[in-house]
């Protein structure tokens, strides 16, 4: 077998560490966005030897991200960036057999006709003697995701329809007509024209995909040795999520495979035989989401291939605040057992043990995630990793070697090796400049709200904090609002932070990390209890000496938008405010953004609970109790929380006479991607902020 070194440039040069002096610490800058590296996707070799995993950066000089294929021995000794293009490269897999590491990317092939283009991603091969990767997919729609038969004949594939082809019509044009023969003056001239977009199904908008009409994404199986794809799974559903039984025959997948679909969350596991005209055979009927795709998580088979370990939601009604278990089901069909389900946290990405008597899986917990093992047979969960950190993804080895992603407050996620409970880290891609800055200091807060009811979050204090002065602080809130801030890296933060700016974030209710209760604290009830918590984050940090109480900021995006323009419209101690990607008239919502079976779930319908939502929809329709400056910031093409719910806001607070200003980002959706745009946002936050907060003499701005 040839040596890895063949395919890449080694790195790691060793040098003595006492020969270099360690250079001063200089303040974080904007600029510094071109540094971060974002780890991701580790995946052992078959022989537990290697771990591959992708590296994500932000391209400036083209203004794209950018994604590259990397390794690292187990020990640390070496690590090989294996692809080098200027496309992504993501989603690395080795085949069973370690003859091959696939990865997905959307980039030519020498083979590619320019006027047959694909539309997505494909699958690319590297063998493992050598020589350049190999593209051995070419469908429409490009490969979404994809995973190895375990004898390494076959992959299972889910392919996207392509999008609806447009006509190509010839048009006549008549230029500088003169009074003879016209026909000499006519050009004919052939235009790409798109089709009509019709629309019947229930949900027909989603975020980055656009309306969704019936594009649907498929298995297919795929045949190695002949490079010939097959349809396993026709009709109008989608299925997500493949998992391959140990024996090659079957594959499990998830799908909902009824009429009206769209109109539920209701995801369950199907089987099929892995040939030609197998039909498909449901395996779980829960009335709420079994492997819910939003988690990414996939099924998974026992060694044996006799019990298939997934996620089990919960009831339809509540949506996305309930909490996700652990649950293994016999293959051959019946009743599934819950393993987690006295834990009350979220769980992901369960992995069986090589001996089959145990399944490691990640936990969500409050700030934190943990990698945590639990008996087959039932019992204790047992937690692998420990300390405030956030274990975002693992690989387990049959030789029982663990790799993980994980991040902290101060460092971005890396690759580590998993031994004896200590973590070894592989990937160190973000050390040499983590080495040259100074970071704001983070640390944990708890504190009582309103009720009584005690809330966790964070604070960061400048760097150079001096104990007994007050500073300006902002309260930022994350988006959900089922989710929650964790000890995990955030650019944003020290970006405030280096400005001057005292940070203030809390988990509200509504949060998840701390079970379903809390999480379902506000249903049907925005902007109440949660604002009363955020509040109770800001009144932590003035009592405390460190937030000048006259100089408050707040803002988010997304549902921390929302929570922000619910807050501002109920109390105006803040003298500026950021409204991200949010929506306050809430019955604006409703036909325009992805969430409509979250809306009839949660408030009925308008017509049938008007007032509940005219309660949740105050800001907008009392937008005269604001007081705030407020900056509104969207992509243009968010399906998500849509531009025009910005707009409205802004209209609104300009009709009022209000300081505020809408920026938009084109070609952006819910999530702004392209780095020029990020640059730009921070740069809009901190004059924003600046404006209202910062006398001309107080305070600083950190280089950018």
């Amino acid at each position: 077998m040839r040596n890895w070194g063949s395919w890449g440039v080694l790195f790691g040069v060793c040098i003595s560490i006492a020969a270099v002096q360690a250079a001063p610490l200089r303040p974080l800058q904007l600029g510094d966005l071109q540094q971060l590296r974002e780890v991701s996707e580790p995946e052992f070799s078959p022989e537990g030897n290697w771990v591959a995993y992708a590296v994500k950066r932000p391209d400036f000089a083209a203004d794209e991200n950018d994604s590259d294929i990397w390794m690292s021995r187990w020990d640390g000794s070496e690590k090989l960036r294996l692809t080098t293009s200027s496309a992504s490269e993501h989603t690395p897999r080795w085949s069973p057999d370690g003859r091959y590491l696939g990865f997905l990317a959307d980039r030519p092939d020498k083979t590619d006709d320019k006027d047959d283009k694909d539309q997505g991603d494909q699958l690319w091969l590297l063998n493992r003697t050598g020589g350049e990767a190999e593209k051995i997919t070419s469908f429409k729609g490009g490969v979404v995701d994809y995973v190895w038969s375990p004898d390494s004949r076959k992959l299972a594939l889910i392919v996207e329809d392509p999008d609806p082809q447009v006509e190509e019509e010839t048009v006549e044009i008549q230029t500088n007509p003169t009074a003879g023969d016209s026909k000499k003056n006519v050009q004919l001239k052939k235009t790409k024209t798109p089709k009509p977009i019709v629309i019947d199904r229930f949900q027909f908008k989603q975020d980055e995909d656009g309306y969704l009409v019936h594009r649907r994404k498929h298995l297919y199986l795929f045949d190695l040795a002949t490079r010939q794809a097959m349809l396993l799974t026709p009709g109008d559903y989608d299925e997500r999520l493949p998992a391959w039984s140990p024996d090659s025959k079957q594959i499990v997948f998830v799908s909902k495979r009824r009429a009206e679909a769209d109109r539920d969350n209701n995801w369950d596991l199907y089987l099929i035989e892995a040939k030609a005209g197998a039909k498909p055979r449901q395996l779980t009927d829960f009335a709420g989401p079994d492997n819910d795709p939003d988690y990414e998580s996939r099924p998974a088979w026992s060694p044996d291939g006799r019990q298939i370990a997934y996620l089990q939601g919960g009831p339809l009604k509540l949506i996305g605040y309930a909490v996700h278990a652990l649950a293994v089901i016999p293959a051959a069909g019946g009743t599934p057992r819950l393993l987690s389900a006295n834990l009350d946290r979220n769980v992901q990405h369960p992995s069986w043990s090589a001996d089959g008597r145990s399944i490691r899986f990640i936990v969500e917990d409050d700030r934190t995630g943990y990698l945590a093992s639990v008996p087959v047979a039932g019992g204790a969960i047992s937690p692998l990793t420990s300390g405030r950190q956030m274990v975002e993804e693992f690989s387990a080895a049959t030789s029982g070697r663990i790799a993980i992603v994980a991040s902290t407050a101060s460092t971005l996620p890396e690759v580590f090796a998993l031994e004896g409970g200590k973590q070894l880290p592989l990937s160190r891609q973000n050390d040499d400049w983590l080495a040259t800055v100074q970071l704001a200091p983070v640390s944990e807060i708890d504190f009582p709200s309103k009720d009584g009811t005690v809330i966790h979050g964070f604070l960061v204090k400048p760097p150079g904090y001096q104990s007994g002065r007050k500073y300006p602080a902002l309260l930022r809130i994350h988006g959900g609002p089922v989710g929650q801030f964790g000890n995990s890296f955030s650019f944003e933060w020290q970006w405030l932070a280096a400005n001057g700016y005292a940070v203030v974030a809390a988990n509200p209710r509504g949060s998840s990390g701390r079970g379903e209760v809390f999480s379902k604290a506000i249903y049907a009830d925005w902007g109440h209890l949660d604002a009363q918590d955020v509040l109770a984050a800001v009144d932590y940090a003035v009592a405390g000496g460190i937030a000048d109480p006259e100089r408050l900021g707040i803002g988010g995006w997304s549902y921390g938008g929302m929570l922000t323009n619910y807050t501002i419209a109920q109390d105006r101690r803040f003298k500026a405010a950021i409204s991200g990607a949010s929506i306050a008239n809430i019955l604006s919502g409703y036909g325009t953004d992805q969430y409509i079976r979250d809306y009839e779930t949660e408030l009925s319908t308008p017509w049938r609970n008007l007032e509940g939502w005219m309660k949740i929809s105050f800001p907008f329709f009392h937008a005269d109790r604001i007081a705030t400056p407020t900056l509104f910031l969207c992509g243009e093409k968010d399906f998500n929380v849509p531009l025009l719910n910005s707009e409205q806001m802004y209209q609104a607070l300009r009709s009022l006479g209000l300081d505020t200003q809408l920026v938009i980002y084109p070609g952006q959706h819910h999530g702004i991607s392209k780095p020029s745009y990020r640059r730009d946002r921070l740069e809009r936050y901190v004059a924003w902020y600046d404006r209202f907060l910062k006398s001309k003499t107080t305070g600083t701005t950190a280089s950018r």
